[in-house]
């Protein structure tokens, strides 16, 4: 049950927040595994009545997939405690462009819950008609070719709006990664000479409300855990200073900085994580500690 104030233990770790956010790919599991004790730390929080909620900026699994996932891997998740980018990106195109008829270069995964979700979808297979696109969606898409970069490029330079589900360079696997979104972003930018107005997925503010409104909570009750990842041993805090202009873009535009394995986050490092965590979910530059 949530508290006034963070709850302190006599022994490790000595400060327990209210809800754990962790990354997916990269931080819980690798490929169709789990990585080393994060399961354990994962039901150890649950057992201490903390909410976990799974954030990915991965499109090409629905929430309720990654729910399945995770489940399989000895972890009961329902769906309602998954949100990727996908999701996020129905719910600010809801609120943004209701109704509208989108170009989306990115997966079938991705495609389907737009569709589901009311939006009417161009095929750039079957030719496109660049008036009558209203946005260009762009994702990871493990199928990018030049007809699709064409198809985008003619959108764009017929109006079209310019959104992506995230700015990952690259998304972790078993044998090392996979080009990820950024590149179709970079490409997309480069012929059209646009940017990208928004990135919904992490570290956007966008997710971050998602987010806490997911969990019905105030920044400072939460601790963020994320994606960087060295050798299954070690799990780093991602640190965000602030909201800038291209604060949703690339992994290195965010500071990372390693701490202990998450069943040792105490301290001064688990201190200053949650301060940028704070500045992260409220999309401030300044979080009101000392840190």
């Amino acid at each position: 049950m949530a508290t006034d104030t963070p709850t302190y233990l006599p022994g490790l770790p000595d400060r327990l927040f209210d809800a754990y956010l962790f990354d997916l790919d990269g931080t819980v599991t690798l490929g169709d595994a789990l990585l080393p004790t994060a399961g354990e730390t994962i039901v150890r929080l649950r057992g201490q009545g903390r909410r976990t909620l799974f954030l990915s900026n991965n499109p090409t699994r629905t929430a309720a997939e990654y729910a399945a996932r995770l489940s399989r891997l000895g972890l009961p998740t329902p769906a309602e405690d998954v949100i990727n980018s996908s999701l996020v990106m129905v719910d600010f195109l809801r609120r943004e462009m209701p109704g509208a008829r989108l170009l989306v270069v990115g997966e079938a995964s991705l495609c389907a819950e737009l569709a589901a979700a009311g939006f009417e979808l161009a095929d750039e297979a079957a030719g496109v008609d660049a008036e009558s696109v209203d946005a260009v969606i762009a994702s990871f898409d493990r199928d990018f070719t030049y007809r699709k970069l064409q198809a985008a490029f003619d959108a764009i330079r017929g109006g079209a709006r310019f959104f992506a589900t995230n700015g990952d360079r690259f998304c972790p696997t078993p044998d090392g990664g996979q080009p990820d979104a950024a590149a179709v972003i970079a490409a997309i930018e480069a012929c059209t000479n646009t940017r990208v107005e928004a990135v919904v997925g992490k570290p956007s503010p966008i997710m971050a409300a998602a987010a806490l409104a997911r969990l019905a909570l105030s920044p400072e009750r939460c601790l963020m855990v994320g994606d960087r990842l060295e050798d299954g041993r070690v799990v780093w805090a991602e640190r965000r200073h602030g909201r800038r202009p291209d604060a949703d873009r690339g992994d290195e535009r965010g500071r990372s900085e390693c701490i202990e394995h998450s069943a040792d986050l105490r301290g001064a490092a688990a201190e200053r994580s949650t301060c940028e965590v704070r500045r992260w979910l409220s999309g401030s530059t300044w979080c009101g500690c000392s840190s």
